[in-house]
């Protein structure tokens, strides 16, 4: 049999392997927007209601407060408000994804906070020993509602009731009924009052975007290298370009100078912001790409299973409330940074309420197994809006809390209603 290749075949073969591989990238594609929109469609949301949530809001009260909403001093203003919420939402998500709750998140960001303050203020500490102590203090609360929950078998709900309760008569008896303990140390002040360097953060801004590129392109090739299921490269690169577009807006808006005065320079991103990327970072990279983050999921997924699969299922249970009243601690200290006190009523207002919805209306599932820590800050952003829109409106009290309990019921029913649609699709 003749292998002899035809006068101009070559030509021809390499014209139609072109031909193939055009339509092959056209396909891709296509066809993984079409896998993205049957997950949608079979209740496999993720962050679109809060995408969208978060687009809507922001049209809404544009048109509402045009003159005072896209301020620059109020977008500063809504980041640093949205610092201790996002932090505190971004530790129960870890708690939420094996199913479990923690109602003790807020008052103990409040108790560690006040641990804080008074060892600056009464024992003359520096910033950073009353810093680690604070963390510490959240992580033995942690420690003791894991070991409560996974060990005694103590529902969660009862556990963290029953702390949210006694912690609260802890703080009172720290600093007394009535009580206030300043926070006028520089550093902790400045991680929701004081401005990154403008150059510096549009170095940051910059590392960033370009970090985040290099990372999904590496990722995207290794699964090609490896016969792996990927997305298609146009769609890798579309992704990181609308992710450094908002990382550079984002920065460019903060730098513009938001002073009243034209004698002052008021301008630059809050250093809390760089925390909370620091903490996405983080918690993004355990939960994806480590053992540890897939035996959170696994457990949260069925608990028996991944017992069954040789899981420390009491380990991991106790770890990730370990983690929540750790992120509460740092919670707490932005938030006395922000207020520059604490008081015995720090973090048992609606703060965790806020927290828990911000992780839920990011995309967290209430009944384990799903979310991410992307959620927290997405979420976060939502609750922040909702509440700086309605008091720039001039909201009646009543009116804000009404307005925000339907928002965060809405929420938990789009999660029971995905929840369902998956059920039904089998996924």
């Amino acid at each position: 049999m003749s292998t002899e290749i035809p006068k101009g075949g070559k030509a021809a073969m390499t014209l139609a392997d072109a031909d193939f591989a055009a339509d092959r990238r056209e396909h891709d594609v296509r066809s993984a927007l079409g896998d993205y929109w049957d997950r949608v469609r079979s209740g496999e949301l993720g962050a679109l209601p809060a995408i969208l949530g978060l687009g809507s809001l922001i049209v809404l009260f544009t048109v509402l407060r045009p003159d005072t909403f896209l301020s620059k001093g109020n977008i500063a203003n809504l980041f640093t408000q949205a610092l201790p919420i996002t932090i505190l939402a971004m530790g129960l998500v870890f708690v939420l994804l094996l199913g479990e709750i923690d109602l003790s998140a807020g008052v103990a960001s409040g108790l560690c906070a006040a641990a804080m303050a008074k060892l600056m203020a009464d024992s003359g500490q520096p910033w950073y020993v009353a810093v680690i102590t604070a963390v510490a203090i959240g992580i033995v609360i942690g420690t003791a509602i894991g070991w409560l929950v996974a060990v005694v078998r103590i529902p969660s709900f009862v556990v963290t009731l029953a702390l949210f309760l006694g912690l609260q008569g802890v703080t009172l008896r720290m600093i007394g009924e009535g009580g206030t303990v300043s926070v006028r140390d520089d550093v902790i002040v400045a991680l929701a009052n004081k401005n990154i360097p403008v150059g510096l953060g549009w170095a940051l801004a910059v590392v960033c975007a370009v970090g985040y590129a290099a990372s999904q392109l590496l990722r995207w090739r290794r699964q090609r290298a490896r016969d792996l299921h990927s997305k298609p490269v146009e769609l890798v690169i579309a992704q990181s370009a609308v992710v450094a577009a908002v990382l550079l807006f984002g920065t460019y808006l903060l730098s513009l100078d938001r002073a009243p005065s034209p004698f002052i320079t008021l301008a630059g991103i809050p250093w809390g912001v760089p925390l909370v990327g620091v903490l996405l970072i983080v918690c993004t990279f355990v939960l994806g790409r480590t053992a540890y983050g897939r035996h959170i999921y696994a457990v949260g997924g069925n608990a028996e299973a991944a017992r069954r699969a040789g899981i420390n299922v009491t380990r991991i249970r106790i770890s990730v409330f370990m983690i929540a009243s750790g992120f509460a601690a740092i919670s707490g200290i932005v938030a006395a940074s922000r207020l520059n006190s604490v008081t015995p009523n720090s973090g048992s207002g609606n703060e965790l309420l806020y927290a828990v919805g911000a992780a839920v209306i990011g995309g967290t599932s209430l009944f384990g197994g799903r979310g991410k820590a992307r959620d927290a800050v997405l979420g976060g952003l939502v609750i922040a809006i909702i509440e700086n829109g309605l008091g720039l409106l001039g909201t009646k009290a009543y009116l804000s809390f009404l307005i925000t309990g339907v928002v965060l019921l809405f929420a938990a029913s789009i999660d029971a209603l995905a929840r369902r649609r998956r059920s039904n699709t089998g996924r």
